[in-house]
This record gives C-alpha cells, structure tokens and sequence, in this order.
C-alpha cells in the first residue's frame, strides 16, 4: 500500500535544492564582494545598502494575528506565504522575519521559519545557533553582569552599588526553569558579594531589544551605555557606562548588527534578524532588517508576535515612531480552529466543523480588526486553511468580513506556497494602494507613564480600568526621579488573552488589568510595564520539542519543527 503520510516542514525543506546565496543577493541588486557569507546560504548584508529615501516610498505590510491559542495560528507561514505570491504578481517583494530562540525550539512551540511550502530556508540552521547573533547578545549581556558583580567587591574602582538595587540577571538561550531565582556570590570573599539573583532568556535581554531599535553602531554604543543597572547606597543611578562597559559590549556585538540573508522555498529573498519576545518585549525584528528590506525591495512583508494587542501595538507605537516607519496595510492572521477554541471549544474537538462554536469566538477577531483601525490603517484578515475547515465555517468569516467592510481572503500557503495566497496578495496590493499613508500611534510619548497605560489598555485590550501594585507606584517615583517619563511603554503581558489572566478568552470586558511592576529600559528606549504572572524564563513542557529531534551520521538532521 502507497504511504500517503504528509511530509513534515523538515522533509519538505530537505527536499528543495536551494540556490547559492549570491544568486540570492543578485535578486536584491548586490553583487558577491558586497555580501558577508556564512557557507553557500547565509549571507551578512552591509549597512550601507539602507537607503533612507528609498525606505520613505517603500511599502511595509504588517502581519499580525489573533489572540494566540494551543491550535496555532501560523503568521510566519502566511508572511512567507504572501511574500511569494508578491513576487508572483511581479511585486518585487522581501520577507523580514525574526530569528528562532532555542527555547521554544527545545521547548514546545518549535521553530518559527514557516511551515509546508511557506518556509524560509535552511530551516535547520536558521533554528539552530543560524549565524551567532543570539549567542553574541549572550557573551554581550553576561559581560555586562560580571561588570557589575567585579565592581560591587573591587576595592579600587567601586561604584558604590546598593546590590539590593540592581535587577540585571544573567541570560541563557535555553528554557530552564531552576535559573529563574538563585543566589549568587556563595563561596567566600574572593567569590563576589552574596545576592538574589536569576537568569532570563536571552531574547528577553535588554540588548536583544537594543540591537533591534538600533540606528548604527554608534547608535548601538549610546544605547549600551544607558542600561539603568542600579542606585548607590546614596541614591545616585548608575548605568552601564559608568561601568565603561558599552565599547567592549558593542565590540562583541559588530557582527550580529547586521542583518542576515536567506531564501524562501521558491527562492526569493529572506532577511531573518533577531527576535524579541512580544508578550515581554517589542516583538519584531530589528529596525536595521525591516529598512533593508525597504531599501531593496518594493514590497516588504514583516510581522510582529503574537496578536495585535501585543507584537502590533509594540510595532506601532515603539519601533515605527522610533524609526519613523509608516506601514500600508495590516494582515491579520486568523484560523477557524483558533476561533473556535476563544468560542469555547475543547482542543480535541477543533477539527470537528462548529459553525456556534466559531460564532461565539468571532468577537476576538473584531476587536483585533479595530484595533488595525485605531492606527488609521486597513486591516486585511487572511485565513490560513487547515483541511478540516468546512465551506461553511469559512463563509462565516466572509460574513464578518462583509458587515465590518474588510477584505478576506483564504490563504493556503501550507500546502501551495505562494500559488495559495495569490487572492491575498491581490488584495493587499489593493489596500496598499488605496492607502492615503495616514498612519497615525495610539499615544504620544510625552504623555504621563499612566496615562500612557491606560491608552492601551482601554483602547487595546478593552480593559475598564488599570490597577497599580505598590511596588509598581514606586516605580513610578522612581522613573520620574530619573526624568525618563517621556519613554513609551512596552507592556509585558500574556498573549492568550487580551486581559492580564490567560484562562480569559474570546473578547473578555469589564476587567481591570493589574500592574505589578514597571522596570526601565533605558537603553532600549523604553518602560516595561509587568502584568499578571509575565515571566523572562520559560520553563519546558512535560515532553519537551527536544526528545523528538535528533541526527545520523551523515549529519541529517530530524525531528525539528
């Protein structure tokens, strides 16, 4: 009997011959001198390809999603997707992605490069270590924590550190729970000083977001030198460049400034650069890659995690003020499972046609579509196609499509390719193209730190009214002490809900969003406000992504998804 068992995202990209990364480049207008190549299919691109004037009449598109759940919703496939139906229409398209942490990889999301005939490629090596940008964030912010613990027992060059004032922990690429808190110092005087401390996941780093909003290296060492690290016992703050930390920290960071290049499965451009979380951080890739891609395409599909109450509106109101980026049009990635599971339905049941089941879970989608509207922009809703969708479930989408006066189309990038999002890309070309270039943010940086909150979290989430937690007041004071009220805010919030408790599904109202904390960014250029239980260390899953991955001799890998 034929094995009709579907081919996994790695056997597919196992089979496709890729080209050369020059002929890749060539694509872009550069020749081979201009590229840094990493092997036959990675490439370092130069900075000096970002033309500014040409990023002013590019048009950017933002794929953004719906509240995630358990089922997936699958925004990266869909980015990659539409940007090979743009090229396919004779839209000179690029596709800007974020980088894979190894958390997740080992963990249980997997890896974050696409999936079926929508994946950007080597998936392996893209999943695993890529170029070394993650793991130069690592040595960069470690260096930066052993600065600190040498100066807290140096009897010469002493700052005066309160250690119970400093909150820079560790990072590691790597979900580890029993790292989260510990004690550090243990051993005797030559030891270092005794004090609480843990470790974060390295793409909850503040340099990780740095890196990403960065304008150049010299804008990268400025940055560096404003991390808030601490007070003296007499109350003066201290950052990293009291330290003189900030020109060896970009030293190790010269490399992983620049953007990397890659290839789709039907061998169009693909820059993949560095990856913030966007329940904890900003969520995109770096300023750098998205005007890369502006600069050398007509066309650049970027997306930003999790839904638009996250990744989007950390996209719209930091990175795109911050760098004075105007987005065209809004994809907003949906699923009928996924609203289905905000209907009520149990995860085992998705597959099984629920027209009630995805009624009920419609309102989640119509307030992520105002949420586009609030920013003045036309949101476009691409439903990625699983085959247990029936004609009728998505024919209700169409309905809503309708009655809200947005454009819809089906997107089957999984199993075609660009073939399967050609209605999309159609679509969005039109939108782009009837965009009058009126994106406006949600708020104004100058506004208070409070009010700053409350604008995304009424107008955004849909909460009723925000709670601030004594330490977070505190916070407050502080931040005012140091003059850095003007900075937007980044709210660290769970992504399975619009509200701060993840059990809230669907469109929850009338709740009140509880602010715990606020800590300072200063170097990335923003506040993070705590919510809920947030956390900068994942833990991994019962049956972790890991057991399944593994290699032969010859060096072929399996197992990764």
């Amino acid at each position: 009997m034929k094995n009709t068992k579907p081919l996994t995202d790695l056997e597919i990209a196992q089979e496709v011959e890729l080209l050369h990364i020059v002929k890749i480049a060539e694509k872009l207008g550069l020749d081979s001198e201009e590229i840094e190549m990493y092997g036959k299919y990675k490439a370092k691109l130069p900075l000096n390809r970002i033309d500014k004037e040409k990023v002013k009449q590019s048009n950017l598109i933002l794929v953004s999603a719906i509240s995630p759940t358990p089922a997936g919703e699958g925004k990266t496939t869909v980015s990659i997707g539409l940007s090979e139906a743009l090229n396919r229409i004779g839209k000179k398209t690029t596709v800007v992605l974020r980088e894979p942490s190894l958390g997740p990889v080992f963990g249980i999301k997997g890896g974050a490069t696409g999936g079926g005939f929508s994946q950007v490629l080597p998936m392996e090596d893209i999943n695993l270590h890529f170029t070394g940008d993650f793991s130069a964030i690592e040595k960069a912010h470690n260096l930066l924590a052993a600065l600190v613990d040498n100066n807290l027992q140096s009897k010469t060059n002493n700052l005066g550190l309160d250690a119970r004032t400093i909150s820079l922990k560790r990072v590691m690429d790597v979900n580890d729970r029993a790292l989260r808190n510990i004690v550090i110092g243990l051993g005797g005087t030559g030891s270092g000083i005794p004090r609480e401390s843990g470790f974060d996941i390295t793409a909850a780093s503040e340099i990780m977001a740095i890196l990403c909003l960065a304008e150049d290296l010299e804008d990268l060492k400025k940055r560096l030198g404003n991390i808030f690290i601490g007070y003296t016992f007499d109350r003066k703050p201290i950052f990293a460049r009291d330290l003189k930390a900030e020109g060896a920290m970009t030293a190790l960071l010269k490399e992983a400034i620049k953007p990397n290049l890659v290839q789709t499965i039907e061998g169009n451009p693909a820059i993949i650069h560095l990856g913030p979380f966007a329940n904890i951080a900003q969520g995109t890739n770096s300023v750098i890659a998205t005007r890369m891609g502006m600069s050398l395409s007509d066309y650049t599909v970027t997306e930003a995690g999790f839904g638009s109450d996250l990744g989007a509106e950390k996209f719209l109101d930091i990175k795109c003020q911050s760098a004075g980026l105007s987005p065209k049009a809004i994809v907003l990635t949906t699923t009928i499972r996924a609203l289905k599971y905000h209907g009520g339905a149990a995860l085992n049941t998705l597959t099984t046609p629920d027209v009630e089941a995805l009624k009920r879970g419609l309102p989640n989608l119509e307030k992520h579509l105002e949420n586009a509207r609030l920013y003045n922009i036309t949101p476009v809703i691409a439903i990625n196609k699983f085959t247990s969708d029936s004609d009728e479930e998505i024919e209700v989408i169409k309905k809503l499509a309708e009655k809200m006066q947005v454009k819809v189309a089906v997107a089957d990038g999984w199993a075609k390719g660009g073939e399967g999002a050609i209605d999309l890309a159609e679509k969005v070309v039109e939108v782009v193209e009837q965009s009058l270039g009126e994106f406006t943010p949600l708020y104004d940086w100058d506004m208070d730190v409070i009010s700053k909150i409350e604008t995304i979290a009424i107008n955004i989430y849909g909460a009723e009214r925000v709670e601030f937690g004594p330490k977070a007041k505190r916070d407050l004071k502080n931040i005012s002490n140091l003059g850095l009220d003007n900075l937007p805010v980044c709210i660290a919030k769970t992504q399975k809900s619009f509200s701060d408790d993840p059990s809230l599904l669907g469109r929850p109202t009338g709740f009140t969003l509880n602010v715990r904390e606020i800590e300072i960014a200063a170097g990335a250029g923003f506040l993070v406000p705590i919510t809920g239980d947030m956390m900068r260390m994942p833990g991994l899953p019962s049956h972790p992504a890991s057991e399944n991955i593994n290699i032969d001799n010859e060096g072929n890998i399996s197992g990764l998804i």
